[in-house]
């Protein structure tokens, strides 16, 4: 992998995943880092790399939060991580009639 690109994924790193960020600090625009993602399996590798500690990081911070008796943040992550165990606010149905329209758009 050459210098620009090592230089871009440390920037990466150091904004937590914010290419904006990253590659304003680099020198190189949004559309060499795209291109250098589609190419270049690697470089793609590292950047989802760097996405996934990010999440790390801000699920670091939730627990903290949790830890603190945060309660917007309890039900937050009860909301999205434990909906297997019925936190969850409503159900999504949908119902299918074949090729009938609904009688309110006749």
């Amino acid at each position: 992998m050459d210098t620009k690109k090592k230089q871009v994924l440390e920037a990466l790193e150091r904004s937590l995943g914010v290419v904006t960020t990253a590659v304003k600090a680099s020198g190189i625009s949004r559309s060499t880092f795209y291109n250098w993602i589609e190419k270049d399996e690697e470089f793609a590798r590292e950047v989802k790399d760097i996405g996934e500690q990010a999440i790390d990081f801000s699920e670091s911070k939730l627990f903290q939060l949790i830890a603190d008796k945060d309660k917007t943040a309890v039900i937050f992550h009860l909301k999205t991580k434990g909906k297997g165990r019925g936190y969850v606010e409503g159900q999504d149905i949908h119902i299918s009639q074949g090729n009938q329209k609904p009688s309110w758009l006749e």
